[in-house]
């Protein structure tokens, strides 16, 4: 079949940078026959358009809010997805079969591993939502100590330290007030939403370490300026949504390695302009 299609999955899509990132990597490795678009798709529009999918998808990539509604839908998810009860990717086979997995978690790794943090021997996360869940599933395979979560309340306190426990990881938690302390540790990943983390740039301590903010859009956060300022190793959203993209064009076309460089141009191209 020369035809092949994929496309990115969610609610709100208009925003996505997926289609820019994964049309580059088509154009990049000679896949003229490759189309990538974007669907605005919710819980409750999932299960009828995954069940009319043809043979010619090769795959799909899933932002919120479905990354966990698609599970019930699939012929089988990776051992990495069901850590994190999270699908951002699935795979349509040959055979018909259509298979998960989660491409955020070693995406997080791999954009770490490009500046040099292979391991360390301790970390703190801010924020507890889906995103600090991935994280701390990475962390699960590059931290030797405890990891810190700082949280604004008690029931998030404790998902955390259950999250912990599942993945692996000894995870202690403390109050979203005490955040600063944070920007003490050997790395330190931003999870929160737009805005959240301003207040702190202030308190970027003179000698810091990583900073991996997931955001790519406002691009750099204040933390992220004031952490540049200081010297110290950056890591942003538009690293972990090439690495994460690179990843998924690799399952979905079986071409390796996926042309990173091409695609992160791409991505901060479309920033640019936006």
């Amino acid at each position: 079949m020369s035809v092949r299609r994929a496309a990115v999955l969610g609610s709100p899509i208009e925003h996505s940078l997926s289609p820019v990132l994964h049309r580059a990597a088509y154009r990049e490795l000679g896949l003229d026959d490759w189309s990538y678009d974007r669907f605005e798709i919710d819980e409750a529009r999932l299960p009828e358009f995954v069940a009319g999918l043809g043979p010619e998808w090769a795959g799909l990539s899933l932002t919120m809010p479905l990354k966990r509604a698609v599970m019930p839908l699939l012929d089988g998810i990776t051992v990495t997805a069901a850590s994190v009860e999270a699908v951002n990717t699935v795979v349509l086979t040959e055979d018909g079969r259509r298979l998960g997995d989660n491409t955020d978690i070693p995406g997080i790794v791999a954009a770490l591993h490009e500046r040099g943090v292979d391991k360390v021997e301790s970390a703190a996360v801010l924020g507890a939502g889906a995103t600090a869940s991935s994280a701390l599933a990475a962390l699960a395979r590059i931290c030797t100590g405890e990891v810190t979560a700082y949280v604004r309340s008690g029931a998030r306190a404790g998902e955390m330290r259950q999250w912990g426990e599942r993945l692996g990881v000894a995870v202690r938690t403390a109050d979203w007030a005490d955040a600063a302390e944070a920007l003490h540790a050997p790395l330190v990943i931003a999870t929160t939403p737009a805005g959240t983390t301003d207040a702190l740039a202030a308190a970027v301590p003179e000698h810091p370490g990583t900073l991996f903010d997931v955001l790519y859009e406002p691009w750099p956060t204040a933390l992220a300026a004031a952490w540049a300022q200081r010297g110290g190793e950056l890591v942003g959203g538009l690293d972990l949504l090439v690495h994460q993209a690179v990843l998924q064009v690799e399952q979905m076309t079986g071409r390796t390695p996926g042309p990173l460089a091409a695609m992160r141009a791409a991505g901060e191209a479309a920033l640019a302009a936006r």
